[in-house]
């Protein structure tokens, strides 16, 4: 045996009896102290410094595999040996140049077309931050296929062919999918929605389809619940944002209201009762998403800048400026415009001798003009704080035949019903979703219990 190894096994032998020896002195010193406390220590006089340690080193060969064992691996696990994939999001200063040397994109002929032919464009126009980028490249920087996402459901897709680089757009097929939740309400719908996991555009849904049963800047109440079923989008088995609300359940104050989406033959999605009642109202309840009554309908009330008793008739919604402005009904404009203490103002003029003033506004939605014709939900303006104002407000009117009325209290036109000949398809449709709300009720009565 050679002596190298003969010292080696000398060594180990000489290390093991070494601390077989301390163990046995580990144990008689503690035995006195055994019942009374536990400690953990090294046997005084143990020489720990004078074990001579020795570095060996032994070349190990690695066997090669071949070219028929690198081609059976690359087969079997579509692992390419001679390409690599890496994957990079936009960074908020990310240019094309930056963004390519960190995908090591290095062949003059690629980063040409990149840079300038125009089916690769929205590598400049459309480069967002957060966005994915990936690139296929081989160990000499050669670039061989590219993807960039430049939206949810579109890709730009660069790929190497025998004629030179091709670029082209995609489109990705998204999954639409089913989501069903609950939540209670402790403060407020937003705060509710964020316990749960739910979008705030689906919060938005949920506070326009009930819009016209209950107001949500009063009349919600701690311990408030809902139920709601709305489509999630995905690509590739992630998450790209959710679509439209499908079934809503809100219980506000002990009533229960519930709502049906169901499109009609125009392919327009509109909500209905289970019963095939409309809930849309042919007025809104309030033309902002959002706010706080800062002012109510009064005939009396005392002016905070003219500091003196008048009529305050409508009702002033305390909002940030900038702050959408919604059309309550189908109409025509009226008149858009400067008016005296009322500041930027808009006037529309809806049927049944009905009207509604807009006022304080910040600025008009472009284009705007006397005459034209406007749908609900539209945006005319934004929240702003012109004329006679202390802070960013909306001062809203509703005005019937002439007459001003309380927009809080007057009995708002209902839409009809949905029609008879698509009572038969509105029942089929609404029966799983239904369904699906029954459902969650029963997992909130099992989880109480």
């Amino acid at each position: 045996m050679p002596a190298s190894k003969t010292n080696i096994l000398a060594q180990k032998f000489n290390l093991k009896e070494r601390k077989l020896r301390l163990r046995w002195l580990l144990a008689l010193s503690s035995l006195p102290l055994f019942g009374i406390f536990a400690a953990f220590a090294i046997a005084p006089q143990t020489i720990t410094d004078d074990i001579e340690i020795t570095t060996v080193i032994e070349e190990v060969v690695l066997p090669q595999a071949s070219t028929n064992e690198l081609f059976a691996l690359q087969t079997a696990t579509g692992f390419s040996t001679e390409s690599y994939w890496q994957v990079e999001q936009v960074r908020r200063d990310d240019t094309l140049a930056s963004l390519l040397r960190r995908l090591n994109i290095s062949n003059p002929e690629a980063l040409s077309f990149l840079r300038q032919h125009p089916d690769a464009a929205p590598l400049f126009s459309q480069l967002r931050p957060g966005r994915t980028i990936s690139a296929e490249t081989n160990f000499d920087g050669e670039l061989l296929r590219l993807e960039y996402e430049i939206d949810h459901t579109n890709s730009l897709v660069v790929e190497r062919t025998d004629n030179g680089y091709h670029a082209e757009r995609k489109t990705s097929a998204l999954e639409i999918l089913p989501t069903l939740k609950s939540s209670e309400i402790s403060s407020s719908l937003f705060a509710a929605t964020d316990a749960a996991g739910i979008p705030d555009q689906i919060a938005i849904q949920i506070a326009e389809i009930f819009s016209s049963e209950i107001d949500f800047h009063s009349d919600l109440r701690k311990g408030d619940r809902f139920n709601v079923v709305y489509e999630s989008q995905y690509r590739d088995g992630q998450l790209v944002k959710a679509g439209l609300v499908l079934a809503a359940e809100f219980t506000n104050q002990g009533k229960t209201h519930r709502a049906i989406m169901h499109r009609n033959s125009e392919g327009q999605a509109n909500y209905y009762t289970p019963e095939g009642k409309s809930l849309h109202k042919s007025f809104l309840r309030s033309p902002l998403e959002f706010s706080r009554i800062s002012s109510g309908f009064s005939l009396g009330r005392f002016h905070p800048v003219l500091q003196k008793m008048r009529a305050h008739k409508g009702v002033d919604y305390a909002a940030p400026t900038g702050t959408r402005i919604k059309a309550v009904a189908d109409g025509v404009v009226s008149f858009v415009g400067v008016k005296g203490g009322y500041g930027n103002v808009v006037i529309l003029k809806h049927q049944n001798n009905m009207s509604t003033l807009y006022a304080h506004l910040s600025r008009f939605s472009p284009g705007l003009r006397s005459g034209q014709r406007v749908s609900q939900g539209q945006i005319i303006g934004a929240v702003g704080m012109s004329g006679l104002a202390t802070g960013p407000h909306l001062h809203y009117e509703l005005l019937v035949n002439g007459q001003h009325r309380d927009p809080l209290k007057v009995a708002l036109p209902t839409a009809t019903a949905i029609p008879s000949k698509y009572k038969a398809d509105f029942i089929a449709s609404s029966t799983p979703l239904l369904a699906q709300l029954n459902l969650l009720n029963a997992s909130t009565l099992a989880s109480a219990e």
